[in-house]
């Protein structure tokens, strides 16, 4: 409910951003936006969809079909023959064909192969040798059916890495958002300091040159700020390519929309790394995906194994009298009323069978390389990543504890100042260092949080 919520609001929103009051945007938020609205989530989900209907179009090579074959000759006024057969088929999943027609024949000069009259036959069409356990029709629907569960493997491929993209620029935004706070905050300090610094001096108690030292810190922090400034409306604009509307018309990040800075401050838990990798080589869409294309080339070289064999098909018909093919069905009817055929075909040294079934041997080896390769590939990058965010943390941790020892320095020689023990240099110095281990530790965040979301996708969990 929460979620239809904020959609409405963002919806609103995006329609009349008049107000300046500020709106939370979160980040469960902004992912349900880009995984609803986002062109490449829904094309990702088109192609799903076209898998869906590949696989109804393999399921109409079962499909029954009726033929009607009718011929008639007549010639100086001689009905040499006529021939009406209308037949129905109907393939089946084992390889087997069911078919029943009706026969109406007759002329002058008929075929003497051809029954006169009228007759109906119901037989079958049956593969012994090549096709038996598969053929054609047989390994479409399979692979088909396999490639639609590849494609939502690839959907999920598409969605990971986007949303892989999406995080990053989240976090960016909260840090740039955050770091330009920081320094609107002492730009604002130092231009009070400058106030009360000219206030002093027009009194005697500070010296001009005490006056220049707060106005070079203003102008220091007024520098930074336009800095930051700039990098935070870099990364409106690049979150701004993940936000869609529902009519597919893109819209920049309102002003009034502000990231969750409460947790850029926090460190979000990673799993172990055993699990992280058992996870990958289970779920990651990329693995499967290899999974699932090595199963479509498996068909493929069952149907490539049935060109080694002779082609060998039998057709039997059972045969009577007008239109009812079962009419006094007995053993006299079965031995006398038939028609049955042998179709064989073998070549002699088999060389074409040998090297398309060859061929798909050789893909199966070279598509299990593949996936060895990426399996070792994702591994190394998941053990990298969480490398990497175990010393992110720990550098965090140190850059809070140096925070807090610099802000604990500043204070003192502000009060030391302030008694006419110290020097606005070294106030200023104090917090110049304070401001760069603020910088760092945002910097350091963002980076965690990238290395953090590097080894979700690296295991395939964003979805």
């Amino acid at each position: 409910m929460k979620k239809v919520l904020f959609i409405a609001c963002f919806a609103v929103n995006c329609c009349f951003a008049q107000t300046d009051k500020k709106v939370l945007f979160t980040p469960e938020s902004f992912i349900d936006l880009v995984k609803q609205y986002h062109p490449v989530v829904k094309q990702a989900n088109i192609q799903v969809q076209k898998a869906e209907a590949d696989i109804l179009s393999s399921k109409g090579g079962f499909d029954p079909t009726i033929e009607v074959n009718a011929e008639n000759k007549t010639f100086d006024g001689k009905n040499y023959y006529f021939h009406t057969n209308p037949e129905i088929k109907i393939p089946t999943p084992i390889g087997l064909d069911v078919k029943a027609g009706l026969e109406e024949n007759g002329g002058q000069f008929l075929s003497s192969e051809s029954s006169a009259g009228r007759s109906s036959y119901a037989g079958i069409d049956v593969a012994l040798g090549k096709g038996m356990w598969i053929d054609k029709r047989r390994a479409a629907l399979q692979q088909s059916k396999i490639f639609g569960k590849q494609s939502e493997q690839e959907r999920l491929k598409i969605v990971n890495d986007i949303l892989f993209d999406a995080y990053v620029s989240y976090w960016q935004w909260a840090g740039a958002y955050q770091l330009y706070n920081i320094y609107t905050k002492y730009f604002q300090i130092a231009n009070d300091r400058l106030r009360l610094t000219r206030i002093a001096y027009t009194n005697g108690d500070r010296a001009l040159v005490d006056t220049i030292e707060a106005y070079t810190q203003v102008q220091n922090f007024e520098l930074l700020q336009t800095d930051a400034l700039i990098k935070l409306n870099t990364a409106k604009f690049d979150i701004s390519n993940f936000l869609w509307l529902k009519n597919d018309s893109a819209y920049l990040l309102p002003q009034q929309f502000v990231p969750d800075t409460i947790q850029f401050q926090m460190t979000q838990p990673v799993a172990a790394l055993e699990q992280l990798i058992t996870q990958s080589n289970n779920n990651n869409p990329s693995l499967r995906s290899y999974n699932f294309k090595l199963q479509a080339l498996e068909v493929e070289r069952k149907l490539k194994f049935q060109n080694l064999l002779p082609v060998l098909n039998l057709k039997y018909n059972l045969l009577n009298k007008d239109y009812y093919v079962f009419k006094g069905l007995n053993n006299s009817l079965l031995e006398n009323n038939y028609k049955w055929g042998i179709d064989f075909k073998m070549p002699i040294f088999i060389r074409e069978g040998r090297g398309e079934y060859k061929k798909s041997k050789l893909k199966i080896a070279e598509t299990n390389l593949e996936l060895s390769a990426k399996r070792w590939e994702l591994e190394n990058k998941i053990k990298n990543y969480y490398t990497e965010t175990n010393l992110l943390q720990q550098q965090i941790t140190t850059a809070k504890k140096a925070y807090s020892n610099y802000n604990v320095l500043l204070k003192a020689e502000s009060l030391r100042f302030a008694n006419g023990e110290s020097s606005l240099f070294l106030v200023n110095s104090r917090e110049n260092k304070l401001i760069e281990i603020l910088q760092k530790q945002i910097e350091l965040t963002i980076k965690y949080f990238k290395a953090k979301y590097a080894i979700d996708w690296a295991s395939g969990s964003l979805k």
